[in-house]
């Protein structure tokens, strides 16, 4: 007897306005809790911020068992969210499939909430105020 599995699999996807220090541009942008870390596509990145090496290359696991893609680069830029204005480092992945994709650590660092019922994504604005302490 054959088994048969069916994977869902819920993603959100937003078109955010990405800005760096040399210009800005909208992403199709994947939010993926899955992935550890935020990537972006090389052939965006040129309109958008400087590459910045990355010292030793990294070697970033895929979905493919034992497929490995190395990484040399990174950016780092602004990208504004639900008109809250956040900022985050950036891979550099060749033949990425999506535009940009937001990571958990992404969302942990900016409390980035995704709604799946919804297709949402929340920021709260608060997190993004830079909190000034008097000694």
């Amino acid at each position: 007897m054959e088994t048969t599995f069916t994977i869902i699999m819920s993603v959100i996807f937003k078109n955010i306005l990405f800005i760096g220090s040399q210009g800005e541009k909208n992403l199709y942008t994947l939010f993926d809790s899955g992935a550890n870390l935020s990537c972006i596509h090389p052939d965006v990145v040129s309109k958008l911020a400087q590459l910045e090496s990355l010292g030793r290359i990294r070697k970033i696991a895929t979905a493919a068992e034992g497929h490995f893609i190395e990484v040399q680069h990174r950016i780092t830029v602004d990208f504004e969210l639900n008109d809250v204005l956040l900022s985050d480092e950036f891979l550099v992945v060749p033949s990425l499939s999506e535009q940009a994709i937001i990571g958990a650590a992404t969302m942990q660092k900016w409390r980035i909430k995704l709604d799946f019922e919804y297709d949402s994504v929340h920021v709260d604005p608060r997190v993004a105020k830079m909190m000034l302490k008097v000694m």
